[in-house]
């Protein structure tokens, strides 16, 4: 299609009121050393080239070195409702977040499917994923994150993250988003009409941008989680983005599911 212009554990819980065994009802994690290569692709469910897009993201950690450090993001975005069909996971901040970024990078042209890894486009990316994965990772880390995270009794997710720049650092802010997996859709109208699609790391909530002041910036938060989201497929991201939209660090709280 043309253009037209961190560690939240996977909790494995049956319901709102069936919390899951302690290891998963709280995380607690920091960032590492190096740097982990924030992976964000812009795509819709009214765009006919997203599906193979939208398949190379749910199987990057595969293709990838297990050693390999990666956060996943499916951000969706409906200026292509009007086409037919109205992407259910669309949401306005994420078109303009996708264009400050096309912005930042001095280009002038928004699409889907569009990647960013480490704030930077990526339009080679049926092949060049795992080169600017890898390139990244051998970066030492500007910024360092601490995530914590758990259940509430009343199945509400708290949140308390800070963020604190390393000496040298560009100004910056702490973002953070919760995201779904395995979810699927019945398309019945527009480019993929009669599709059914599949999608993973697909942001339900964000959070940001949260100003670093003093280097250092703190959010605590308690999240209503709706019903119809799988909390077992539910995943925490905490990364921090300079001013130049170069992304310092970046974490996922999937590392809590296997602590």
């Amino acid at each position: 299609m043309n253009s037209r212009v961190f560690a939240l554990c996977i909790f494995a819980v049956a319901s709102m009121t069936a919390l899951a065994p302690a290891a998963f009802a709280a995380c607690d994690a920091r960032s590492g050393p190096k740097t982990a290569a924030l992976v964000e692709l812009y795509t819709s469910e009214g765009c006919s080239s997203c599906p193979p897009a939208d398949r190379q993201l749910s199987r990057l950690r595969q293709m990838l070195d297990p050693a390999a450090e990666v956060v996943p993001l499916a951000l969706h975005v409906g200026y292509w409702d009007y086409i037919g069909w109205k992407d259910p996971y669309a949401q306005a901040a994420f078109g303009e977040r996708q264009s400050g970024l096309v912005r930042a990078g001095r280009q002038n042209t928004v699409y889907t499917p569009q990647f960013f890894v480490g704030g930077t486009e990526l339009r080679s990316w049926r092949g060049g994923l795992r080169d600017q994965v890898r390139q990244l990772n051998a970066l030492p880390a500007a910024a360092d994150i601490h995530l914590r995270a758990r259940l509430t009794a009343e199945g509400a997710l708290a949140l308390d993250v800070d963020a604190t720049a390393r000496a040298g650092a560009e100004p910056a802010a702490l973002y953070l988003a919760l995201a779904e997996s395995g979810l699927v859709s019945k398309v019945m109208r527009g480019e993929n009409s009669g599709v059914t699609l599949t999608h993973d790391h697909v942001v339900r909530k964000w959070i940001g941008p949260v100003r670093l002041t003093g280097g250092t910036a703190r959010v605590q938060r308690e999240i209503a989680l709706p019903a119809a989201w799988s909390r077992a497929r539910l995943d925490l991201v905490a990364f921090v983005q300079g001013e130049s939209s170069s992304v310092l660090q970046a974490m996922s709280a999937q590392q809590c599911a296997g602590s």
